[in-house]
């Protein structure tokens, strides 16, 4: 059973729940229970009957607390008088929710103040609402620029008083900044922080030659295929098109393309995602595999995902095989043309989407990640055939994931391999000029949230000789 499953049966019923009380139980779920915002909020606003502006005050509350919480706890820690880990962490979520709504959103501080203590009354008790009030008080006491320009004062370095004022842990920052420096864009750093702070507005691709964008919709700058909603559900729109329309982020359409669009196709080339859940870019793939008389393969390790990956295909009219096996050992040796490896990552390219992913993911994640990225990308060049391509993609810029992988598979096998210009290849794909600087001398395409409005994608392509 998935964390989100179990998040579900643990948590309150959510019939009648107001949106303040969905957004704590979020919360709650998140932290006892490594629960996913994204998941978990949809179903639960289901649940309880929410729609509309109600579903969007819940939405806001749960992801903008989430990507604000280590500024948020800072705060509140002054306020307190002692640190955030040492206040009962079911206190501490109501409080990160009023200090959201005195700080971040128009709520009156007299409403966002009663409205919290009286949820604390409830979940915890009449004497914790009382420190809850005391609290929110305090924090009620200054605008947020005076709370910001307090907590750079306590700030240890640059680096630090980056991470309070823009929510963010230092070790990402650190990792932004090396990523942006090998762009020679590191005064880029603060506003890519700025914008992953940001919601994402909802991105849908038309699948090439199935899906059709609608007449009043505006088309998104750089994906052929992507436009933005004209208004209302866009999930309504998605079930409308039988599955060839779907939300997906103009950077992941982008690097699906970049694979199919890298070399011109030959009628029945043998194509295969070997790490394909959720399965956004395997439709992307699988209607440019029908167009072209190709044929693709999918692979995804997770049966839950690969179950993911089947629904994603189902609107497009070319049979897919899902295999559920690790794709290490997948793919074989010499048998495919193209290659999609979309491989495990941090995500620290979609904080926007996935505001825990920030709290939740530690530098110890990397050196394992990045030992498993190696040992699929190198699998899947044994499993090029002559003169094949594979793209290389995370949604991460950390280069540990990036950079550092693709010059080790150079550097122990390119004697096989060449590395072609994938910045070149997405600026044929693009609908409109593109700034991809050169990273570092490669030939890596390095999208950006606060550049191009995208995840920060990843797209490297190498050639089999």
């Amino acid at each position: 059973m998935s964390s989100d499953a179990r998040a579900e049966r643990r948590a309150p019923a959510a019939a009648g729940r107001t949106p303040r009380w969905v957004a704590y139980d979020t919360l709650r779920a998140v932290h006892t229970s490594d629960a996913y915002a994204n998941l978990l909020l949809p179903r639960a606003l289901g649940r309880a009957g929410i729609s509309g502006a109600e579903a969007a005050l819940a939405t806001e509350l749960t992801y903008g607390t989430l990507r604000r919480e280590g500024t948020y706890d800072a705060i509140i820690a002054d306020a307190a008088g002692r640190p955030a880990d040492r206040i009962d962490p079911a206190v501490l979520d109501a409080l990160r929710l009023g200090a959201h709504q005195l700080l971040s959103m128009r709520t009156p501080s007299h409403a966002a103040v009663n409205e919290t203590v009286r949820q604390v009354r409830q979940a915890a008790g009449k004497p914790a609402s009382g420190f809850a009030n005391a609290v929110l008080r305090r924090v009620s006491e200054r605008t947020p620029e005076e709370w910001l320009d307090r907590l750079d004062n306590t700030a240890r370095s640059e680096d630090e008083r980056l991470g309070l004022r823009y929510a963010h842990p230092v070790w990402v920052i650190r990792a932004f900044r090396r990523a942006l420096a090998a762009e020679g864009r590191e005064d880029e750093l603060a506003a890519l922080l700025d914008a992953d702070n940001a919601s994402p507005v909802v991105t849908l691709a038309a699948l090439p030659g199935l899906g059709e964008i609608p007449d009043d919709a505006a088309r998104t700058p750089y994906s052929p295929i992507g436009f933005r909603s004209p208004g209302g559900d866009p999930a309504a729109l998605v079930v409308a098109s039988g599955g060839r329309v779907r939300v997906q982020d103009e950077g992941s359409q982008l690097a699906a393309l970049a694979l199919t669009r890298a070399l011109p196709v030959r009628a029945g080339e043998s194509w295969l995602d070997l790490c394909a859940a959720p399965g956004g870019k395997t439709a992307v793939l699988a209607s440019e595999a029908l167009a072209h008389d190709a044929t693709l393969e999918a692979n995804e390790i997770a049966p839950a995902r690969a179950g993911l990956v089947r629904d994603s295909v189902a609107g497009v009219p070319l049979t897919v095989p899902v295999s559920e096996e690790d794709g290490r050992t997948r793919a074989g040796r010499g048998r495919y043309d193209r290659i999609l490896v979309d491989a495990p990552c941090t995500g620290l390219g979609a904080l926007r989407r996935r505001p825990e992913a920030r709290w939740r993911k530690q530098p110890a994640d990397v050196p394992a990640l990045a030992s498993l990225q190696t040992e699929l990308l190198d699998a899947a060049i044994d499993a090029l055939a002559p003169g094949g391509v594979v793209a290389y993609v995370t949604c991460s810029p950390h280069l540990t994931e990036t950079a550092s992988i693709v010059s080790e598979a150079l550097r122990t096998r390119g004697g096989e391999i060449e590395e072609l210009d994938a910045r070149a290849v997405v600026a044929s794909v693009s609908t409109a000029p593109i700034d991809l600087p050169d990273v570092a001398g490669t030939g890596r395409a390095q999208l950006w949230p606060h550049r191009h409005g995208t995840d920060a994608m990843s797209i490297s392509l190498l050639r089999r000789r």
